[in-house]
C-alpha cells in the first residue's frame, strides 16, 4: 500500500506565484513593480523596506504606505489523452502596509505588513489530474520590523526580524472504486470477493485539509554608493520553517471504507526559502535611475515532503514524498525617468528561472520560466504619493510528462493512470496601486 496515503500532496498546494519561482510573491508595491523588482540599490519610498531595508536613510521623515496589486492568472492545459482544461477562480489581491521614520541623520527604523508567499491554484472536480489535485491555496502574512544605520556618506547597513504566518487548504479527489478494489483484493488474499459486489463505479472522495503556522527568520541588507551617480545594493532573506498543524477531512465515503478513511489531524514541517536579491543602480543624469539586478531563491531546500498523520489513512500514519526542487536565479532590469517634479514613468523587465524539475512537475504547481515586462507611473503633491504600475507575466510553456497520476488507480494497474500529463500554459497579468502619505 506504500505511496497510498492520500495526503502525500498536504504541500503541493504552494502553487502558483507572480514572477517568482515556487510560490514566492514579489508583487510588494507599485514603484517596485513598475520597475520591475530592479530597485534594490536605489529607493522607491516606504516599500524599500521590503527591497533593502539599507535604503531607509534616504527615504525623509515620516511616511506610510498602503497598497494592493490586482493579480489575474490565466492556466490552462491541452492534455495528451484529449481536450483542454482552465484554471478556475483565478483573481488575487495580495496587499501591504509600510511604515518608515527616519530618527535622525544616521539612524532610521521601519515596519512591514506584506504577504511573501501565497496566490493559488484551482480545476474542475472531474478533469483528469484531480487525483493530483483540484485546488490549492495559500495565504501567509510577514510581520518585518527593521533598523538602518548609515556608516558614513557611502555605506548603510540594515537588518530585520521576519514573524511570518501561514495558512494553507488543499482539495483533491480519491478515486474511491480503485480503494474499494484493492482492499477487496488484500482482504481475500488476491482473488477478490471479500468485500459486497458493486454494482457501479463509487463516487470520488473529496479530500480537504487545511493547516497554519507560525516561523521566525531575520533579514540584512546593505547599501554602498560607490560615486554620486553608481550605488550598490544588496538583501539576505534567511529561510523560515514553519510546523504546519492541520486536519485532513474526507466526504463521499462509502460506508464500507469509513474506518479507511476517517478524519484526522496531521502535521508537516516546511521549509520557506532563503532569497538573496543584489544590484546595481546607474543615475546619468538627474531626471534618470537604471538599475540591473539578480535574484537567488534557495528551493533546493524543498527536497521532499514528509507527512505525519494521528490516524491511519489506508493503513499508513506517515508517508515521504519526494520534490528535488531546484535553487533559482532571475534577473531584471528597470528604470525611472522623472518627468517633472510631480511625474514620474517606469518601465522594466525579469527573466526567472522555474524551480520544480520535470520528474516532480504536477498541476498544482504549474512553475516554468517567466518573462515579466512592466510599466508604471507615480504621482506627488504635497504631502501625497501615488504609484500605479503594470505588468504582464508569461509563462514559457511546460511539457508535464512524467509517471504522477493516480496514486491506486495507477496500484491497481501497474501503469500510470490519472496523469494529466500535457502542454500546460499560463499568462498572468498584475495590476497594483500603492499610496504613500509623509507625515
Amino acid at each position: 500500500m506504500k505511496k497510498t496515503i492520500l495526503i502525500t500532496t498536504l504541500f503541493s498546494l504552494l502553487a502558483g506565484s507572480a514572477f517568482a519561482s515556487g510560490f514566492g510573491v514579489f508583487t510588494q508595491g507599485a514603484a517596485g513593480l513598475g520597475q520591475a523588482n530592479a530597485v534594490v540599490a536605489h529607493p522607491v519610498g516606504p516599500s524599500s523596506l521590503y527591497f533593502n531595508p539599507a535604503l531607509l536613510n534616504d527615504i525623509p521623515g515620516r511616511q506610510l504606505e498602503v497598497g494592493t496589486t490586482a493579480i489575474y492568472a490565466d492556466r490552462s492545459v491541452d492534455l495528451d489523452s484529449g481536450g483542454s482544461e482552465d484554471s478556475k477562480n483565478n483573481w488575487h489581491f495580495p496587499s501591504t502596509l509600510y511604515y518608515t521614520q527616519q530618527v535622525n541623520e544616521k539612524l532610521s527604523a521601519g515596519f512591514g505588513l506584506f504577504f511573501p508567499f501565497g496566490l493559488s491554484t484551482e480545476w474542475d472536480d472531474d478533469y483528469e489530474g484531480r487525483y493530483l489535485g483540484t485546488s490549492g491555496e495559500i495565504t501567509s502574512l510577514n510581520i518585518n520590523p527593521v533598523v538602518s544605520y548609515r556608516l558614513n556618506d557611502k555605506l548603510s547597513i540594515a537588518a530585520g526580524f521576519n514573524l511570518l504566518y501561514l495558512d494553507s487548504k488543499l482539495e483533491k479527489k480519491i478515486n474511491q472504486t480503485a480503494a474499494y478494489t484493492i482492499v477487496d483484493l488484500q482482504l481475500s488474499g488476491g482473488v477478490g470477493g471479500a468485500l459486497p459486489p458493486l454494482t457501479g463505479p463509487l463516487r470520488d472522495i473529496h479530500q480537504k485539509f487545511k493547516g497554519d503556522g507560525w516561523g521566525q527568520g531575520y533579514n540584512l541588507g546593505i547599501l554602498y554608493k560607490a560615486t554620486d551617480f553608481i550605488s550598490i545594493g544588496a538583501t539576505y532573506r534567511s529561510h523560515i520553517d514553519i510546523n504546519v498543524d492541520g486536519r485532513a477531512k474526507f466526504d463521499n465515503v462509502d460506508p464500507m471504507l469509513e474506518t479507511l478513511f476517517s478524519n484526522t489531524d496531521g502535521d508537516s514541517d516546511v521549509r520557506l526559502p532563503a532569497q538573496a536579491t543584489a544590484g546595481i543602480a546607474v543615475t546619468p543624469c538627474d531626471a534618470l535611475v537604471v538599475e540591473v539586478g539578480i535574484r537567488w531563491e534557495g528551493w533546493s531546500s524543498t527536497d521532499e515532503l514528509k507527512v505525519k498523520l494521528d490516524d491511519p489513512v489506508m493503513g499508513q500514519t506517515s508517508d515521504i514524498t519526494p520534490r528535488d526542487w531546484n535553487s533559482t536565479w532571475s534577473y531584471n532590469l528597470g528604470g525611472q525617468y522623472q518627468v517633472n517634479e510631480s511625474f514620474n514613468l517606469s518601465a522594466g523587465y525579469l527573466y526567472g528561472k522555474d524551480a520544480v524539475p520535470g520528474s516532480t512537475f504536477e498541476p498544482l504547481i504549474p512553475d516554468s520560466d517567466a518573462h515579466l515586462f512592466t510599466f508604471g507611473a507615480g504621482w506627488n503633491t504635497g504631502a501625497w504619493t501615488i504609484n500605479a504600475a503594470f505588468g504582464y507575466e508569461h509563462h514559457e510553456n511546460r511539457k508535464k510528462d512524467n509517471d504522477l497520476g493516480d496514486p491506486l488507480g495507477s496500484l491497481l494497474v501497474g501503469s500510470p493512470t490519472g496523469t494529466a500529463n500535457g502542454k500546460y500554459k499560463a499568462d498572468i497579468y498584475l495590476s497594483s496601486v500603492s499610496i504613500a502619505y509623509r507625515f
